[in-house]
């Protein structure tokens, strides 16, 4: 019975620090404050670049909790893939006017075949068999080619095998006729055909796509620009864009094995740039992501700032009617996915009006606290040298008894 009693206690005590030990490693290392707002059934709310860097690469440590602390279901909902259908729409148009101005030269445009519907447009893309030109743009929107409004600057060009013949709108419009100012046209360039796009699937796209200004350093070695890059961690990356004002043109690449020639040329008053790089959803998984500029024998171009976009997740769940939600998350890589029913019926579900919700504030500190680190090995050790002792004393009863 006395062995018995020892050995009850022991494990007891094992199993105690065995859990104990258990549940600090399973508990979250961060927590985000999601306030509940709007009347809707359904609620999403945008990941930030801060939860990403922190979390599993494929989210799967990604936990909500309601006021009362119970687990709240929740799907991800991505940009683009099957949920949405590619569709598109064009329209030709017709040159109606061509003509000089106040040393500017103009041409008006008007679409070919007015539909009774609004005709709504992302972009226009020109073809010319003209080269060796290079020309800034002032973009005009009219709806009866009389009273026209100022839509936005841009630039033509078409330089060696180098070339920009399409302007993308910042924002949809709405016009049936556009007109182009160049501030001169001693190159006699004509347009073969003008479209005008519409693209469906770019405006869900550009939904899900984010932007920022992320942190960066730089370091000159060996006639080589490194620029070192904070915060993309985990980031399906959309494309990064160098803000320069040098002037050069330039191999730059990056690690994970994308190279391409960028370039920022101006001649007169007309400047031609491409200084983007494109990543095709691509991940980092490194603390700082690195660009590399090859300059040879050229001194090093002038880094004003990095613009990084990025394909952003939803993470969209059913109100219960709570004041807010606590997302939990800490890169646990020993954590599987969860597995919920909405998952199954989210067709259905993003079709609803969905409340947007905004995350108030991240913590980045480990919810439980300790005082100081500390040292297991002494508790093992005591444990191992208990189990022999008792052990012996075990033994040493049994030889005496025989």
């Amino acid at each position: 019975m006395f062995r018995k009693k020892i050995s009850a206690v022991f494990l007891s005590v094992l199993l105690c620090v065995t859990v104990f030990s258990a549940f600090a490693a399973d508990a979250p290392s961060y927590t985000a404050t999601i306030k509940n707002s709007g009347e809707g059934r359904f609620k999403a709310v945008r990941l930030t670049p801060d939860i990403y860097n922190k979390t599993n690469s494929d989210l799967s440590d990604l936990r909500i909790k309601d006021s009362a602390g119970e687990p709240v279901p929740y799907f991800i909902r991505s940009d683009g893939g099957s949920e949405y259908e590619t569709t598109g729409q064009s329209h030709a148009m017709s040159l109606i006017n061509a003509y000089t101005r106040d040393d500017s030269f103009y041409f008006d445009y008007v679409v070919s075949s007015i539909p009774t519907h609004d005709i709504i447009a992302t972009s226009i893309v020109f073809t010319t068999i003209n080269t060796g030109f290079a020309k800034n743009i002032e973009v005009f929107g009219s709806y009866d080619n009389i009273h026209w409004e100022f839509v936005q600057n841009d630039s033509l060009y078409k330089i060696d095998n180098k070339e920009k013949l399409n302007i993308e709108f910042y924002n949809i419009q709405k016009y049936t006729h556009y007109r182009f100012k160049l501030a001169n046209n001693l190159e006699r360039i004509s347009f073969d055909s003008v479209t005008l796009l519409y693209n469906t699937t770019t405006q869900e796209r550009i939904y899900f796509v984010e932007e920022i200004l992320p942190a960066f350093s730089v370091e000159e070695r060996d006639n080589t620009t490194y620029i070192y890059i904070e915060g993309l961690k985990n980031l399906r990356l959309a494309d990064i864009t160098i803000n320069t004002d040098s002037m050069f043109q330039r191999m730059v690449s990056v690690p994970i094995g994308i190279n391409k020639e960028l370039y920022n040329l101006t001649f007169g008053d007309t400047t031609y740039t491409d200084t983007t790089l494109f990543f095709d959803r691509r991940i980092s998984y490194d603390d700082t992501f690195e660009l590399i500029i090859r300059n040879n024998d050229d001194r090093p171009i002038n880094i004003i700032g990095i613009i990084a976009r990025y394909y952003a997740d939803d993470l969209v769940f059913e109100n219960s009617g709570s004041d807010g939600y606590t997302l939990f998350f800490g890169a646990d890589n020993t954590l599987a996915a969860p597995v919920y029913d909405i998952e199954r019926y989210k067709d259905e579900i993003i079709k609803e009006d969905i409340d947007r919700l905004e995350i108030t504030e991240i913590l980045f500190a480990e919810p439980i606290e300790t005082p100081e680190p500390r040292d297991y090995s002494l508790f093992f050790n005591i444990a191992i040298i208990t189990v022999a002792a008792v052990l012996g004393v075990i033994l040493l009863l049994k030889l005496k008894k025989t």
